[in-house]
């Protein structure tokens, strides 16, 4: 199956986006991401800076409008939409790297002890977590330190929990 192409949408890559491209590949997360993608039925085009855009993603977990894997970041919404929200895809971009750092599976149970201590310390799984911190917690919907709320209440595809 070969993954469609916008003109235009491809730029050439940094070498820090082909490193963290390639890092994804060897360390098996985007194929990880792939198979995800591929059996959840999603939409899979090329994004921009090295990112697959799986959009259409319909099973209930996780909760997040958009997430990641490896390099391939899965979203509810289309990938138009997607593209038009350039903090969001930026804060998903920034997973992408944190996978390459981690080296691939090693992320998740990372990152989901992060969102654990996050939830005793902040009430949500977000505002205290590292991962969620570095990647910026405003273009995730994230609320800011200090406040123990949830993020405002949006649908699915413009917020990731």
């Amino acid at each position: 199956m070969t993954v469609p192409r916008r003109p235009g949408a491809q730029k050439r890559l940094t070498a820090a986006q082909r490193l963290r491209q390639a890092a994804n590949l060897a360390n098996g997360s985007t194929a990880l991401g792939l198979a995800v993608a591929f059996a959840a039925r999603t939409r899979i085009s090329n994004g921009p800076r090295g990112l697959i855009l799986a959009s259409g993603y319909r099973p209930r977990l996780p909760f997040a409008g958009a997430f990641t894997l490896g390099n391939v970041v899965l979203c509810r919404c289309t990938a138009a939409e997607m593209l038009s929200r350039p903090a969001l895809l930026g804060h998903e971009e920034k997973h992408c790297t944190q996978y390459a750092w981690c080296l691939g599976a090693p992320f998740l149970p990372l990152y989901f002890l992060a969102a654990g201590w996050s939830l005793v310390r902040s009430g949500n799984p977000g505002t205290g977590n590292i991962f969620e911190r570095h990647a910026g917690l405003e273009a995730g919907g994230y609320p800011a330190p200090g406040t123990r709320r949830r993020p405002s209440r949006r649908r699915p595809s413009e917020v990731e929990v």
